[in-house]
């Protein structure tokens, strides 16, 4: 088959997502590869079990553009995280690269139609956390260069400048560095992204933001009672703030009993003292994936949890097993969201490969149209599932870049 021919728009069969652009907010392919795969790509034009993402099942979702999530772990030292983030988006860069008839990078919201129009997925990058950067904005301007379009302002720790969720400063907010670098990624045309983030930092980033913001991949704090959720007072202020919210997949963020039976998990059985697996490291010089897979393998089973707290939590799961989470706990969601915010102001981030704990019939990146016939059998209109599905994400984007004093975004031929 020459490029041409893989080049056609794939066959697309009756559904609630037909010739709808599609843009889903996060994906954790790339450190998926790192762990899983020894960073190599080869391999996903075939269906890959291990793994939510592949060719196939994008293809099967009707996904049209991806931000691809470049994290690390937000306990590496920071010098250490920089160069970690760009082995992730240097991964990204060699899986466009690896199938371009499959795939093609995009930059900016006429790049994501031109390559949807091509019969492609048009290929984002987003930092999943501020300690990627070391406080540096020599180092965030770069990132943009190479194509980075949004950052997490932080991850699961707080950083010196923003405060998470999950962290032990809820109620500091962004420091003096921290809006400055808010600032200047207006300035240069990169998304604003508040997810994983404490409430304290989203009200502060909201108000001195000059563009519209994201929450690349959270749910409802009204419908799930969780940290990574977003209150409703919240949603109002991201609604005069022009922004989206991408309502998310994971279970513990969607159901309350999950949230619940998660809670009583880590209560119950994450007390005892268990040994953190290592982060996995990129391959060598000159050493090859398999090596580098195969010597990480090694690095979990001297350094990771021990046999005993593997056994223990596989009893305790026979005591204890998961509440069930469905496809209607994310439509319930999605439609808190769209009932506070309005329906300009949502969007969808399923954190593939991010999460071991996904709802019955959301598995994997194919189920998308499973989530929209739900909402279609809702009463939702075709014109309000194409704001959800990618609509309202173009006009973030193009939002962004009209404000943007000196766009560092590549151009892309």
């Amino acid at each position: 088959m020459n490029n041409e021919e893989q080049r056609t728009p794939p066959l697309r069969v009756d559904g609630a997502l037909d010739d709808l652009l599609l843009i889903d907010g996060h994906n954790d392919l790339p450190v998926a590869l790192r762990t899983r795969a020894g960073y190599s790509v080869e391999g996903l034009d075939s269906r890959r079990t291990e793994l939510h993402t592949d060719i196939p099942r994008l293809r099967e979702g009707r996904v049209g553009a991806q931000f691809w999530s470049v994290w690390v772990p937000s306990d590496l030292p920071e010098d250490a995280a920089v160069v970690a983030t760009l082995e992730q988006v240097d991964a990204v860069h060699r899986l466009t690269a690896r199938y371009p008839q499959v795939f093609a990078p995009a930059s900016t919201a006429d790049d994501v139609e031109r390559v949807f129009a091509s019969g492609r997925i048009a290929s984002l990058l987003g930092i999943e956390g501020g300690h990627s950067i070391a406080e540096s904005v020599g180092a965030l301007r770069m990132f943009a260069r190479l194509g980075v379009r949004y950052m997490t302002l932080t991850h699961n720790d707080d950083t010196t400048w923003a405060a998470s969720a999950t962290g032990v400063r809820q109620s500091t907010g962004l420091s003096s560095v921290g809006k400055a670098i808010v600032a200047e990624m207006n300035r240069i045309g990169m998304i604003v992204d508040l997810s994983h983030t404490a409430e304290s930092t989203q009200l502060d980033a909201l108000s001195v933001t000059s563009a519209p913001v994201i929450f690349s991949h959270s749910s409802a704090r009204a419908v799930t009672e969780h940290p990574r959720n977003v209150s409703d007072r919240v949603l109002g202020e991201l609604a005069r703030n022009g922004g989206v919210v991408h309502i998310t997949f994971v279970s513990e963020f969607v159901s309350e009993a999950y949230a619940g039976w998660d809670r009583r998990r880590t209560e119950e059985w994450f007390a005892e003292a268990r040994m953190p697996a290592p982060f996995a490291s990129a391959p060598r010089p000159g050493e090859s994936a398999e090596s580098a897979l195969a010597r990480n393998d090694l690095a979990r089973e001297r350094d990771g949890t021990p046999t005993a707290s593997v056994d223990s939590l596989s009893a305790w799961l026979d005591r204890n097993p998961p509440p069930p989470v469905h496809v209607t706990d994310v439509a319930d969601h999605v439609e808190h969201a769209r009932d506070v915010a309005g329906i300009d102001h949502i969007a969808l981030g399923g954190d593939f490969d991010g999460t071991t704990a996904l709802p019955i019939g959301l598995d994997d990146v194919s189920a998308y149209p499973a989530l929209a016939e739900e909402l279609r059998t809702r009463g939702w209109s075709r014109s309000e599932l194409a704001k959800l599905a990618g609509g309202n994400v173009l006009r973030v984007m193009r939002a962004v870049e009209d404000s943007s004093a000196e766009p560092l975004w590549p151009t892309l031929p």
